[in-house]
């Protein structure tokens, strides 16, 4: 495909607010992970809290969109001069040429599940404050977006668990290529809810410590939260050489189990083949991996043995959600800037809490952060259902 320029990025999770702040968390492996506080919760795990949110309503003019969800959504918009950029481009184009694709996975559920424990016990009505279309709504992030920067441009919102916004920057990607739009803004936003947390609780895949991704001991996932955005546009003849270009994703579909992935990572494969196939690349290429890397014992070994069996043990590969946790529709999204910032600084993420690397996963998994001269970089997302995007990376020169 021809590649289109990563322009702008940002991210707002538990390490911190903005690129700073988390590229001084890989650089020196600090995580953000703390055991939760969340009241009646009721399970033994660790969580990646935004700090903040709880006190930090949305203005009156947009009162209608105010959630937990579209809080972190606008913290993340205001990060590293991300709204400028935004404006910029609206200011250059026109709002209608400027187009909007995020992905979450549960959007502001958390609205209506504090409605439910508001709700008189016997059948009485939900709290009249409740607004399901500006928050609950898939489609509510696109929406608050969208009203905040008076973008006038095609706006969605992909929801396919956690490769949700991985595959919205392919989507953007397609938007952009079709002349449908000149820019877009690009990304995913998921936020803490009990939805999630019970719902990984009883597949029994929290872990009661910080997660530990492809640890031979590792015991499950610790779920995060996030919001991270891209800036996507046609790439001019006069970028410079550590620009950032989007090269090429792939998907694909595993339609193999509801929440487990095959177990030889065969949808995996095909995502990573058809991004490289799409780039343009071939294994030898790619420089670092940013692994999906749950923690959880399956998708660690089914992503694993898709990794070694299309690039050996020759690329190093890590997973970083021992510092984010697993941020689930905004993990792709965030990833996708880790690995810009991997690219940027000539950095190979290290894998915090990870001890001992699965001797059964036979790739150059890497535990402490080092610096080595990157190229190309790939992003993995995959998702429950078996729904699969791989994203490369990589920079101009």
């Amino acid at each position: 495909m021809t590649p289109l320029h990563l322009a702008h990025h940002t991210v707002s999770c538990c390490a911190g607010d903005g690129l700073a702040a988390l590229r001084a968390a890989l650089r020196n492996g600090t995580s953000g992970l703390r055991p939760h506080r969340i009241e009646g919760l009721g399970i033994d795990t660790w969580i990646g809290e935004v700090p903040g949110l709880d006190d930090a309503a949305l203005p009156a003019s947009m009162a209608g969109f105010d959630c937990r969800n579209n809080r972190l959504a606008r913290r993340g918009l205001a990060a590293d001069g991300f709204e400028d950029a935004i404006r910029s481009r609206i200011a250059r184009h026109g709002a209608r040429r400027v187009g909007i694709v995020l992905g979450t996975s549960t959007s502001g559920i958390l609205s209506t599940e504090l409605a439910y424990r508001q709700r008189p016990p016997e059948d009485g009505p939900l709290p009249a404050g409740l607004n399901y279309p500006g928050s609950h709504s898939t489609y509510s992030l696109a929406d608050f977006v969208r009203s905040w920067l008076a973008i006038e441009g095609p706006a969605c919102v992909v929801s396919t668990a956690c490769s949700s916004s991985a595959k919205a920057y392919a989507a953007a990607a397609r938007l952009i290529h079709a002349g449908l739009i000149d820019a877009a803004l690009v990304g995913g936003v998921d936020s803490l809810c009990f939805t999630t947390l019970h719902g990984f609780a009883s597949l029994e895949l929290t872990s009661p410590e910080p997660c530990r991704p492809y640890d031979a001991a590792r015991s499950g996932i610790s779920i995060g939260e996030a919001a991270a955005f891209g800036l996507l546009e046609r790439a001019s003849d006069s970028l410079d050489a550590d620009a950032l270009l989007l090269l090429g994703y792939g998907e694909s579909s595993d339609a193999y189990h509801m929440s487990s992935p095959h177990p030889e990572g065969l949808g995996a494969r095909l995502a990573m083949e058809g991004a490289l196939a799409l780039a343009g690349l071939s294994p030898a290429d790619i420089d670092y991996i940013n692994l999906h890397g749950t923690a959880t014992h399956n998708n660690d070994a089914a992503e694993g043995c898709a990794v070694a069996g299309l690039f050996g043990n020759r690329v190093a590969a890590s997973s970083t959600k021992g510092i984010t946790g697993h941020t689930l529709g905004a993990a792709g999204a965030l990833e996708i800037s880790v690995s810009a910032v991997a690219l940027t600084d000539g950095l190979v993420p290290g894998s915090v809490h990870t001890r001992s690397p699965d001797p059964g996963i036979p790739i150059d998994y890497v535990l402490t952060s080092r610096n080595a001269p990157l190229r190309h970089v790939m992003s993995n997302s995959f998702g429950f259902g078996g729904s699969n995007c791989s994203v490369i990376i990589g920079r101009a020169g």
